[in-house]
């Protein structure tokens, strides 16, 4: 089964999605204009502004939901993973995705507005929706929909739930086994496994609203928390900080573990983590309830700094400050070994050998508790994605009990994941990462050289914030974009009017003057 795994993700996360991820994220930062620098100010001001209504939820719920997805294991275990196999070089390059991604962010978040669709009472949208209304190709929609309810509901889940199911046995595991008909298992992992779908289910089958309500508070406190504790070691440690930014750069460009495995790593774990281009955060982006599809847009491009910048950052100093990690080579070698050989590098052990060492008694327990709650949420984003998909493909064919059998198939990837090995968990999850993000990229490049939607949504509302209007309207007829069903209804049914800001409609450059 692993070898096989391994043999796929061979050919997934070959050289050429690494560099597609690098470089749908330097073309939409340049012909955006690098706007995830310009409008950062209006990113953090959108955060805190519009309501949640009986169809969308806010744009602070919005980021809440994409954020507990993307703040999982891979902000922990990831970043281990991407040290332990490429070195700390693939540290710079989790950054260089960072950056870039946060502008393809921008980009498939703002398709997902302005395609979104209301669904029984709710926004649904993501990218299978809009490859449908702004290609017109429905069975490239299908098959979007399908990888993704495979990957979110089967695949993915796993992971979080083995890093949730590691950690535990790490800090509070007495070593008690118990044999079964399918193997030998850890006491631990299977209590932790029972535990979290228990919670997980109680969630779930209250529907999205109770999903958005619980990542808006968990969330924030999570990420807040973990990023003290970091502080906490760093400032313990904060002579070495020089030392570890030269060791990072220094490695990225004359990396231990090779160019190849220093970039690709970094990407892979980069992509993993934020998720900029994998398609998954558009789907809350989509349920958002604002008065222009760019606002969210902004709102899901800040989501990443926050993601990588700050979490992944956290975690990867603790690491390299304290010494907590190995480097692997070929053929088994290590490049370095500051920790016993046994200690997995895709596992959360590095992050708690951290803190552990920094702060005796605590490094433990605390990583334990952190990747419950970020793997938690995580698992929550997962079955949400997984569920609009589900919803698309109802819209052509309704197949009774679907949703049901999402609920029990992701519950059951819970508790196997919680159970199985690192490796195998991880090794699926880049299955499913690695085929979104081909199928996603691939789609919003064909849209934008089809009708820029986005760029053309952008440029709109920095004209109407340069104009200084006091409510946004968003009319998709006068910028030329079609199939936005719902803007389009929306200004029809408000009777509202676009602000006469001398564009050309057909135009997507900047607009003329009115002087």
């Amino acid at each position: 089964m692993q070898s096989l795994v391994d043999f796929i993700n061979g050919i997934i996360w070959s050289p050429a999605l690494i560099y597609l991820c690098l470089g749908a994220g330097l073309f939409y930062s340049i012909t955006t204009r690098f706007m995830q620098v310009r409008h950062f100010g209006e990113m953090i001001r959108l955060l805190f502004s519009g309501q949640s209504s009986d169809k969308g939820i806010s744009s602070f719920q919005a980021l809440a939901v994409s954020l507990s997805g993307r703040v999982g294991t891979g902000n922990i275990a990831g970043v281990a993973a991407a040290i332990g196999f490429g070195g700390p070089g693939a540290v710079f390059w989790m950054w260089v995705v960072a950056f870039l991604g946060a502008s393809t962010a921008y980009y498939e978040s703002t398709l997902a507005q302005i395609y979104k669709v209301e669904d029984e009472g709710q926004f649904r949208g993501g990218p299978a929706y809009y490859i449908e209304k702004a290609m017109g190709q429905k069975w490239y929609a299908w098959i979007f929909a399908i990888s993704t309810i495979v990957a979110c509901g089967l695949l993915l889940p796993g992971v979080q739930s083995n890093s949730i199911g590691n950690a535990v046995e790490a800090a509070f595991g007495s070593g008690d086994v118990i044999e079964t008909t399918l193997g030998t298992f850890s006491s631990a992992k299977i209590i932790t496994g029972a535990i979290v779908c228990m919670v997980l289910a109680f969630i779930i089958f209250g529907g999205v609203k109770r999903i958005a309500h619980f990542t808006q508070i968990v969330v924030p406190f999570m990420a807040l928390g973990y990023i003290v504790i970091a502080l906490v070691v760093i400032l313990l440690n904060i002579d070495m900080v020089p030392s570890v930014f030269a060791t990072i750069v220094g490695d990225a460009f004359s990396p231990m573990a090779g160019v190849g495995a220093a970039i690709g790593w970094g990407v892979k774990r980069g992509v993993y983590s934020n998720e900029a281009g994998q398609g998954t955060g558009p789907h809350a982006a989509a349920a958002a309830q604002v008065d222009h599809p760019a606002q969210q847009g902004m709102v899901q491009a800040f989501s990443i700094y926050i993601d990588t910048l700050l979490v992944c950052s956290a975690t990867a100093f603790m690491i390299i400050i304290t010494g907590a990690f190995n480097v692997h080579g070929a053929e088994g070698a290590f490049l370095v070994q500051n920790l016993p050989a046994e200690i997995a590098a895709n596992s959360p052990v590095f992050t708690q050998m951290a803190i552990e060492t920094a702060m005796p008694g605590l490094g433990k327990p605390f990583v334990a508790i952190a990747l419950f709650f970020f793997s938690f949420t995580t698992i929550l984003a997962y079955y949400y994605i997984a569920e609009t998909n589900i919803a698309y493909i109802h819209r052509t064919i309704h197949v009774p009990g679907l949703i049901f059998v999402l609920k029990i198939a992701l519950l059951s990837s819970v508790f196997y994941g919680a159970v199985k090995t690192a490796n195998l968990a991880w090794a699926l999850g880049d299955v499913g990462v690695g085929l979104m993000a081909w199928l996603n990229i691939v789609g919003i490049l064909i849209i934008f050289f089809m009708a820029k939607p986005a760029l053309k949504a952008l440029r709109d509302y920095e004209m109407q914030k340069k104009a200084g209007v006091k409510e946004y309207v968003f009319d998709p007829v006068k910028l030329g974009i079609k199939g936005a069903d719902y803007w389009e209804e929306r200004m029809k049914r408000k009777g509202q009017k676009a602000p006469d800001l001398g564009e050309d409609s057909s135009t997507t450059g900047t607009a003329k003057s009115t002087s």
